[in-house]
């Protein structure tokens, strides 16, 4: 892909089932930029990341993703290039799989790894576990990994096929607050590595968005109500519409952190 085409490009996106689901959808992604895609629940996040993997089909609009069009590439052949880490994976895993099987099932886009492992997969998937923090974890089975240990070997398995985009659907849903600070600094320190491919984090918690998130998209109703520089876009205003409540944003140390004014004026 060449360094001037953008890794996602939106326009005019419409999806529509019984209802619509997504209206006027318009939304650019340049190379070096992370995004993060906030919204309350029902905002239309899950919907548009089931249309950029070709999921949920277009009724009118284009999609581009890494240089090709909706409709005119095969999306099948495009889901390879693309890391998806989302709670219909996690729920997919076996029992028994160690973390290293795990990785490895990643370059074939296969739930469990049956077939006798390669050297050449085994020394791949060793490189990912230390590049994820998470060689110890080897020869540990799934059922006895932590739900952020989970979330970082889901993060190593789409790394087996040395996507060019990474998404990251709520990844740390089910997550106490002191195992989501570790998750959170772990992916800082993954996004800003040489090499990295370009981040979209789905949430809906404003805690979640650290500093290697240099853009939001914030969706409301299948609607933007907001898109660019994270500066920009994090605003208590804007917040506010998309939650429809009245809040309050407040920003330390480069992270955020967001309060709800109960109608009587109380803050909660």
């Amino acid at each position: 892909m060449k360094s001037n085409v953008p890794v996602i490009e939106v326009s005019a996106l419409r999806v529509e089932r019984e209802v619509v689901i997504l209206e006027a959808i318009d939304w650019r992604v340049g190379r070096g930029e992370h995004w993060a895609i906030l919204g309350a629940n029902g905002s239309g996040k899950t919907s548009l990341l089931r249309a950029l993997t070709g999921y949920l089909p277009p009724t009118s609009g284009e999609i581009r993703v890494l240089g090709e069009t909706y409709g005119r590439f095969d999306w099948r052949d495009l889901r390879t290039r693309i890391g998806l880490v989302s709670s219909s994976v996690h729920q997919m895993m076996e029992d028994g799989e160690t973390a290293l099987k795990a990785v490895v099932s990643g370059r074939f886009a296969q739930i469990g790894y049956w077939g006798e492992m390669r050297d050449e997969d085994r020394r791949a998937a060793d490189a990912i576990l230390r590049r994820i923090e998470a060689r110890e974890l080897r020869e540990r089975p799934w059922r006895f990994l932590s739900q952020g240990e989970r979330q970082r070997v889901l993060i190593g398995r789409a790394l087996m096929a040395s996507p060019r985009l990474l998404i990251l659907d709520e990844p740390c849903a089910g997550l106490d607050p002191v195992a989501r600070e570790h998750f959170l600094q772990f992916i800082q320190r993954l996004a800003g590595a040489r090499g990295a491919p370009t981040m979209i984090l789905v949430t809906h918690h404003v805690e979640e968005i650290v500093p290697i998130f240099s853009h939001v998209l914030v969706l409301k109703a299948g609607r933007v109500i907001a898109a660019g520089p994270r500066a920009q876009v994090l605003t208590s205003k804007i917040l506010s519409s998309a939650f429809a409540a009245p809040v309050r944003l407040s920003r330390a140390r480069g992270r955020y952190s967001l309060a709800v004014r109960a109608h009587r004026g109380i803050v909660i």
